[in-house]
């Protein structure tokens, strides 16, 4: 077969593939967040395995926990989110109150900024009219939802299909991988592997290194914040541990509204707000010192700038699904786009660069400045 027909063949497949991927992306939710839980759970289960237990019977413990942190979910912190997050909404035409009255003639007193809060009163009338309407909201957005009984079918579907389709991948996750090295074309199969164990390193350190520090500092900035006696600490405290998805982002948001809703809760005491930047302070010092070394290292790669854009394109262009999606996909263009570079480097075109300045003068060497790093590195 020709080259160029195979080349057409192999872009006709691949045009199909994706065709196809995005015709059934309303569909596959439920298989990407089944195959996340398995690529994480997988180590544990090999860490069981390691002690003389069945693969079987490591997936069934696995489960076993997995059921039992969800249950602790439902029974104790989802309950008390929802407690917050109805305090927050009573909280509000309170917190408008103290912006007007307190927060911005202060601004405009020490900045001279013009403060028009005309909205803030519309927006205040509009919550104290739905207060005591919030069962009824709830009732409301229920009923809308289970309308369409194939909605509601569907979704309770997906939910059984999790831990289904979990479970099996779980079991045969070896299996399944070693079947896909042995399709991989005999001539690359080197080179492949090396990529594919590159992209797994990196999306080993990110979802389960990044996952654990944002869980572990969500619950250092909410038990510290609750101690403190804040309302919404609970609250903060966990936004602030998702947010830190994003280095920095976590301790630059939590400390922002903790420090908001401490001076609207306790007004400017000051034993509060050095326990609030405490807190924080805390956290930080044991995200960079021992969470991120110890659980990520330097082997994420990612730059905080490409997460943003990765999660933020992923859910434009496909919604939930592309969110799934969004930082697997990056790491592995990462781990492409540095084997390119590296190819790039090593090639011709990269060297031919450096042999062409080295035959012109000293003074244009001196005006070429993209010349002279390679004739160094080459030095």
């Amino acid at each position: 077969m020709p080259q160029n027909l195979k080349s057409w063949l192999l872009l006709g497949v691949l045009g199909l593939t994706l065709l196809t991927f995005y015709q059934l992306i309303p569909i596959l939710s439920p298989f990407l967040v089944s195959i996340l839980l398995a690529y994480m759970g997988d180590p544990v289960v090999d860490l069981l395995e390691r002690y003389k237990l069945s693969r079987t019977w490591g997936v069934i413990l696995v489960f076993l926990l997995i059921s039992l942190i969800l249950l602790l979910l439902l029974l104790v912190l989802i309950p008390m989110v929802g407690r917050q997050l109805v305090s927050l909404y009573a909280l509000t035409p309170q917190l408008i109150d103290w912006l007007q009255v307190t927060a911005l003639p202060w601004v405009q007193l020490q900045l001279g900024v013009d403060t028009s809060a005309g909205g803030l009163e519309d927006l205040k009338q509009m919550l104290s009219e739905n207060l005591g309407k919030t069962t009824g909201i709830a009732q409301s957005l229920l009923s809308k939802f289970t309308a369409s009984s194939m909605a509601f079918l569907g979704m309770l579907a997906n939910l059984f299909l999790i831990p289904v389709v979990t479970f099996y991948l779980l079991r045969d996750w070896d299996i399944l991988v070693g079947k896909l090295r042995r399709l991989l074309p005999r001539s690359k199969e080197a080179l492949t592997v090396h990529l594919v164990g590159e992209c797994h390193e990196v999306l080993g350190a990110f979802m389960r290194g990044q996952l654990l520090v944002m869980l572990a500092l969500g619950i250092v900035y909410a038990v510290g914040l609750m101690l403190l006696g804040l309302e919404l600490g609970l609250l903060i405290g966990l936004l602030a541990g998702l947010a830190s998805l994003v280095p920095y982002m976590g301790f630059i948001v939590g400390i922002g509204a903790a420090l908001i809703a401490g001076v609207f809760q306790f007004g400017l005491d000051p034993y509060i707000l050095i326990g609030i930047i405490s807190v924080f302070g805390i956290g930080q010092a044991l995200e960079s010192m021992l969470l991120t070394p110890l659980l990520v290292g330097d082997r994420i790669g990612l730059h905080p700038v490409a997460v943003i854009f990765a999660i933020l394109a992923g859910g434009q262009l496909f919604g939930f699904t592309g969110v799934l999606l969004a930082l697997p996909v990056a790491a592995v263009i990462m781990v492409l786009l540095r084997y390119l570079h590296g190819q790039y480097k090593e090639s011709n075109i990269y060297g031919q660069f450096s042999t062409d300045c080295a035959s012109i003068s000293p003074k244009e060497v001196k005006q070429a400045n993209a010349c002279t790093e390679p004739i160094n590195e080459s030095t």
